[in-house]
């Protein structure tokens, strides 16, 4: 399939810098309907759900995986993505190529120089699609204090902040924003933004309305972010992602399907676990390890009735991912109108809520 099919006019001025406040003040498009498409607030919610759906929530947390480092007079910025071990990372570089196996890079913060830093990784290995293998000094059990102490958190390259500099005044607060109020399970370095809108209070809404939350763990690697480089959707690599369901999860999602009620991913991570660990028939079953599902459009979903989702890239994966659950032409002019409403786009941007029509 043609990556071309699935590009679209953008202004940047309609990128999202920073989150609505309240979280849940957010715009929310209402495509839960085949043939409507509403302009609603996300507080909204409620008013589409019904009191026997099944919403199905990724609760991991995001990690400071991001970190400011120096090697000699070269200045870098690392994005971990992917964990081999304790202390071994696959990670994202800017200026990497000042950097060869063998270096050893010193991270610092507005606080901390390089030159006073007890905190560096060294470089083993570099490659063109993989990006850099590097290797940190410290114990594996080490490493998450490290990272809190150095790291910030892993935006996404399309939300510009500056590098730590001391006395420089930061006015946002990622660490706090870019993670869900229902965040548990630490690994990811990249949010599960669809979740981003939930506030405790429409949590609560939610609950006492009946609607049953369900909890899967996927941690986001930063490869979601990645634009896709290939002319046909076939030469595209998906980077691995290390997701759980647990038992009790499949059992009330697969009683709830038995029982014809709605299951609504919250996120496309939850998607993509959802469906990695369906059979054929459409039965869920307990998962653990590492899922590179890629859906484009003609994909028939085995578990879910809607999706709440982001507004994603130009030729995304994501974008693809929507457009196999709503319809192309429908995701296109959907978009279109978003667009023209001047809704905010991805990460810290507003939200949707699309019925899914391509199901077994």
């Amino acid at each position: 399939m043609k990556v071309d099919l699935f590009d679209f006019e953008l202004d940047k001025e309609l990128i999202a810098k920073t989150p609505a406040n309240p979280r849940d003040t957010s715009r929310l498009l209402d495509l839960s309907e085949e043939n409507i498409i509403q302009d609603r607030h996300f507080y909204d919610l409620p008013q589409i759900l019904r009191p026997d759906d099944v919403m199905v929530f990724n609760d991991t947390k995001v990690i400071p995986a991001r970190l400011y480092g120096q090697r000699g007079e070269a200045l870098v910025e690392v994005t971990l993505y992917h964990p081999l071990d304790g202390i071994r990372w696959w990670a994202f570089i800017k200026n990497a190529k000042r950097l060869h196996g063998g270096d050893v890079v010193f991270f610092y913060t507005a606080e901390i120089s390089a030159k006073d830093s007890d905190f560096s990784a060294e470089i083993i290995q570099k490659d063109d699609n993989d990006g850099v293998l590097i290797k940190f000094n410290c114990s594996p059990d080490d490493l998450a204090h490290k990272l809190e102490k150095y790291g910030s958190m892993p935006l996404p390259p399309y939300i510009k902040r500056e590098r730590p500099l001391k006395g420089l005044w930061n006015p946002y607060n990622d660490k706090e924003d870019y993670q869900t109020v229902y965040a548990k399970n630490e690994g990811a370095v990249a949010a599960p933004t669809a979740g981003l809108h939930f506030t405790d209070r429409l949590l609560k809404q939610i609950d006492d309305m009946g609607v049953k939350r369900v909890f899967l763990t996927l941690h986001v690697g930063a490869g979601t972010f990645l634009p896709v480089k290939t002319d046909d959707t076939e030469n595209h690599k998906m980077h691995a992602e290390y997701g759980v369901i647990s038992p009790q999860a499949c059992d009330v999602i697969n009683e709830a399907k038995k029982q014809g009620r709605r299951i609504i991913a919250v996120g496309t991570t939850s998607v993509r676990l959802l469906e990695s660990a369906a059979d054929e028939s459409g039965e869920l079953h307990p998962f653990c390890g590492e899922t590179d599902i890629f859906i484009t459009p003609g994909y028939k979903f085995k578990m879910i009735d809607m999706i709440i989702t982001n507004f994603h890239l130009p030729k995304s994966t994501l974008f693809m991912l929507i457009c196999a659950i709503g319809g192309t032409e429908r995701m296109k002019k959907a978009y279109a109108h978003a667009i023209e409403k001047k809704y905010r786009f991805y990460s810290y941007g507003d939200s949707s809520i699309i019925k899914c029509i391509n199901k077994i």
